[in-house]
């Protein structure tokens, strides 16, 4: 190969109801898929951390015999760990104990030891060593509100932590409790949710108490945010101070998916779902929809996929990697997952008939080649 030739692998990772499976591929748009890994496990939470190379993959799983806990591999899914105490345990004497790990999330280069978790019970968890041990965040623990937080459809999971790259926020989004925001890297918590309508509640605009569903960031502006909630998709331009709809030209306002670019300010991508009782694409027919303004405007992407599709797509079930053109890649409750290697112009097939997809991560790898 010339000098400046770049060879890349991509892989892809993917969290079942029953497993996990991983996906590579050279072009994106065929892949080869190995799995399951963990037949039988629970994989609510993936994290693919590109901060290692090759990229560490941190798996939240739940046995039904012996409970959840987080294991690792640092050689692509050819070995793993798992601490023998358990990566994530409560204090004795809490009274507490770990139900399922919704979240698992890399901080930014500039903390590359710090990995965040956001549990059930409602818990928000720090790892300072990678991601092989975690410890309770107690200031959201014994947040006054915490009292009051309700039980999503789901389950009661603090499921998005979102650290800046910029400076010490951290935002958590909780179902139902709405968004929070640390201003000193976790060592407080207050309620920014003003502008989120929760009309299932008697006071239709609470502090908190909102069924946010998935919060993203801006890549340009970090003080940029993006939120589906329960009926209703929000930005907001003041770090989660005030919010205002951004629904107008989506087909549904109910949803799971948010997706922010990696690199262009202003670019996102949802996935609109029909209604609470249904919860299915709306005519049945899956299609992304994708802004390019902030959510002024919104374009549908359906090439390469089913026109007739009733599976819906759940919070972490999509993803993008970090190309150029970024990748975009998300998995249904039927066990099909699509990926597209052009922003979400053309989608195509990597896997079908896999269990529900609880969760999908995407990485690349790449070395210039002499």
């Amino acid at each position: 190969m010339s000098a400046m030739t770049q060879t890349t692998d991509n892989i892809l990772a993917v969290g079942t109801r029953k497993g996990l499976w991983l996906a590579r591929s050279n072009d994106r748009t065929d892949w080869l898929l190995s799995g399951p890994y963990f037949l039988m496990n629970e994989v609510a939470s993936v994290a693919l951390d590109s901060r290692h190379s090759p990229p560490r993959i941190l798996a939240g799983l739940l046995s039904p015999h012996w409970g959840p806990t987080v294991v690792m591999s640092d050689d692509l899914g050819e070995t793993w760990t798992e601490p023998e105490a358990g990566a994530i345990t409560f204090p004795s004497g809490s009274g507490e104990s770990l139900g399922r790990i919704w979240q698992l999330q890399p901080d930014s280069a500039a903390r590359p030891d710090v990995v965040w978790a956001g549990c059930e019970p409602i818990s928000v968890w720090k790892s300072t060593d990678g991601g092989t041990s975690f410890e309770l965040n107690q200031a959201l623990w014994n947040h006054p509100h915490r009292p009051d937080w309700g039980e999503g459809y789901g389950g009661a999971a603090a499921h998005t932590v979102l650290p800046s790259p910029a400076d010490e926020t951290v935002h958590v989004a909780i179902s139902s409790g709405g968004v929070y925001r640390s201003d000193d890297g976790g060592d407080s918590w207050a309620a920014r949710n003003r502008g989120i309508s929760a009309y299932f509640l008697p006071d239709p605009d609470p502090e908190f108490g909102q069924c946010v569903h998935k919060v993203a960031r801006d890549a340009g502006d970090p003080s940029r945010l993006y939120a589906q909630n329960h009926h209703g998709v929000y930005r907001s331009d003041d770090s989660g101070d005030t919010w205002v709809s951004i629904a107008e030209g989506l087909p549904a306002d109910f949803g799971f998916v948010m997706l922010a670019h990696p690199r262009t300010s202003g670019t996102v991508w949802t996935i609109p779902l029909v209604a609470d009782g249904e919860r299915i694409p709306p005519d049945g027919e899956l299609a992304v929809y994708r802004s390019t303004d902030a959510g002024g405007t919104w374009a549908r992407l359906d090439s390469g996929l089913p026109q007739s599709e009733y599976n819906a797509v759940l919070r972490d079930a999509a993803a993008l990697d970090t190309s150029e053109p970024v990748g975009v890649y998300f998995g249904t409750r039927a066990g099909d997952v699509y990926a597209s290697a052009d922003e979400g112009g053309t989608f195509t097939l990597v896997a079908s008939n896999l269990p529900d997809v609880l969760c999908v991560r995407a990485a690349q790898l790449g070395s210039p080649e002499p």
